[in-house]
């Protein structure tokens, strides 16, 4: 897909979004619109399974740029997330240089670009040929403190800087997209040079329109029921309260299994596609399942 301009207002940001089968509020489409035209990066904090990390992946996508995405973890390093030399290759280099007496000028070459092995970061500096690209920075809560710091040279100038080779910086600011589950604070410092949206979980109408475009063919009458129930669950105090991922997934299952709505024993038998831990479902199996069931049947009609 071609790339395509940056949406000039918030409603073609929202049109924009719904393009790539996105259904946004309009809070996230002002925020998503106004990182974009002032080249800002783009924190999105918000529980997991609400949709942050697919707004990257759609943004990517309907802009026809390509999609760069450094999934964050405890210990994540320089190595994994910039760039590494080529050890391997380099010490190769430096053999074949000693068998055929030119060790200064492989002395010279094996920190040029050949042995560069580029990870996310830096190949988002690069240019691209269908524009600045997406930079989806996913996770940020999960690695520690000191990479965290890194980022603010990053996010500052969007360059970073390699001892052997100088300084890297993009020609043009890649699209960035900062995503957080909040298990830990993000440091002020790295959050005052990105704007800042909450991401929470879609009311009942906007999980309709999402399940409608997600997830075609489940039926208007099972859909909400569906996301009657799923709202309903996430009123409890569940360890892991279902996203719209696991909204998506137990509709699919429900279509595949060719219910026509909801029933007490066929979500009792399914509520491993919605929950992720014993200790909740069994919570919800049995009668506060039975009592779901009857009151998502009368909230949809």
């Amino acid at each position: 897909m071609p790339a395509i301009s940056l949406p000039t207002s918030i409603d073609a940001t929202a049109e924009l979004l719904r393009g790539g089968g996105y259904v946004s509020e309009r809070a996230l489409a002002t925020s998503l619109y106004l990182a974009l035209a002032m080249g800002r990066p783009l924190f999105l904090e918000g529980e997991a399974g609400v949709g942050k990390t697919e707004i990257a992946k759609v943004l990517a996508a309907t802009l026809g740029r390509e999609l760069i995405r450094l999934q964050c973890y405890e210990g994540l390093d320089v190595a994994s997330a910039v760039y590494e030399w080529n050890y391997p290759r380099q010490i190769m280099a430096v053999r074949l240089a000693e068998s055929g007496g030119k060790v200064a000028e492989a002395a010279k070459d094996i920190y040029s670009e050949q042995y560069l092995i580029k990870r996310p970061l830096l190949r988002a500096l690069e240019k691209h040929d269908s524009g600045p690209p997406v930079l989806l920075i996913d996770e940020l809560d999960r690695t520690d403190e000191p990479f965290e710091a890194f980022l603010l040279e990053v996010l500052s100038d969007f360059q970073v800087t390699i001892p052997e080779l100088g300084t890297v910086k993009a020609a043009q600011p890649p699209i960035v997209i900062i995503t957080s589950n909040r298990t830990r604070e993000i440091h002020d410092a790295l959050k005052r040079r990105c704007l800042y949206h909450w991401l929470d979980y879609p009311n009942a109408e906007r999980e309709r329109a999402i399940l409608a475009a997600k997830a075609p063919g489940v039926g208007e009458k099972l859909g909400a029921q569906v996301v009657s129930f799923v709202q309903m669950l996430r009123g409890l105090e569940l360890f892991k309260p279902p996203g719209i991922a696991e909204t998506i997934d137990w509709a699919m299952a429900l279509k595949t299994l060719n219910a026509k709505e909801l029933d007490a024993g066929t979500v009792d038998a399914t509520l491993g596609v919605v929950l992720k831990y014993q200790d909740d479902i069994a919570r919800v199996r049995g009668e506060t399942a039975a009592a779901g069931v009857e009151s998502a049947k009368r909230a949809a009609g």
